[in-house]
């Protein structure tokens, strides 16, 4: 008779379990919080660029001089709070002639005809240094710029500056708690999945902390393992990133205005990292438990 053919089987490998749905859902939650992040970029780079273009009008008297206009120039640009381009100060005057011509030119109404004179006033327009564009110090800047002789008034769009500061503050809370959710959803499922390898090859372990192996060793391989399936979830969630992020440039041209080239990068960073983390400690916490398990707990 024909000796039956012997069938070989697979020897199972400590720290080996599926782990596609594990890279699965690293990606997809590195992928929401990579996008949470590239929002709050673009967000603050709009900040950024409206507190940079921020304006104050300082309007002046009617009885002033053109000799006390040009030694408030001079003082106006010795503020700390004037921003400063190629060593220049950012202060500009318009005199009511030249007001009153560019809001006919807007408008395309004369006013000057029907109400025979100009009642528009000199003006300084000043660009405010970024640093100083919140709030509570634009409010210092009104005050100071009030007391000013020669100064009749002091505008500028006050709840512009408050709106963006305080949506900008919220969006950040509300994506940091959501983004913190996510990552506490992935470790419970990254500590059950596990889990059920630990349990499948129990008896394996058992037998190597019988025979003297460390925890170490018999750790190592799950978290190596893991920590390859956070890098490998990285690397994904970023590509899909840097996919979507190019759609959207491609479909909203005025979003490029908005790219930062060193915080994407550093946002694409740290997803690696956190991949990395993520595998690694979530799996150490669960290997550690179940090592700690006694011979009653294996069955």
């Amino acid at each position: 008779m024909a000796a039956k053919p012997i069938k070989h089987t697979r020897k199972k490998k400590l720290g080996n379990y599926p782990h596609t749905m594990v890279i699965f859902s690293i990606t997809m939650a590195l992928f929401v919080i990579g996008l949470f992040g590239l929002l709050l970029i673009h967000a603050g780079k709009l900040s950024n660029l409206v507190k940079e273009n921020m304006e104050v009008q300082v309007y002046l008297e009617r009885e002033i001089s053109p000799m006390e206009i040009e030694k408030l120039n001079k003082t106006l640009g010795r503020k700390e709070y004037i921003a400063v381009t190629d060593g220049q100060p950012q202060v500009t005057f318009l005199s009511k002639e030249e007001g009153a011509r560019e809001f006919i030119q807007e408008t395309g109404e004369d006013f000057l005809s029907f109400l025979g004179e100009n009642p528009l006033r000199d003006a300084f327009i000043l660009r405010i240094n970024p640093e100083f564009a919140t709030s509570a110090q634009l409010k210092k800047i009104k005050h100071d710029l009030q007391t000013t002789t020669g100064v009749f008034e002091v505008e500028y769009v006050e709840s512009l500056i408050d709106n963006i500061n305080q949506n900008l503050k919220r969006l950040s809370i509300l994506l940091i708690s959501f983004a913190g959710i996510l990552v506490l959803v992935v470790m419970i499922l990254i500590n059950n999945t596990i889990k059920l390898a630990l349990f499948s090859q129990r008896f394996l372990i058992r037998s190597m902390q019988l025979v003297g192996a460390t925890s170490f060793f018999i750790q190592r391989p799950f978290l190596n393992r893991a920590t390859l399936q956070g890098l490998i979830s990285g690397i994904l969630a970023s590509a899909l990133l840097l996919v979507l992020l190019q759609y959207a440039y491609f479909e909203m041209s005025e979003l490029y205005l908005l790219r930062d080239e060193k915080q994407i990068m550093i946002l694409l960073l740290a997803l690696l990292v956190l991949g990395g983390a993520l595998g690694f400690f979530s799996s150490l916490r669960s290997v550690r438990k179940y090592l700690r398990a006694s011979l009653d707990d294996l069955y």
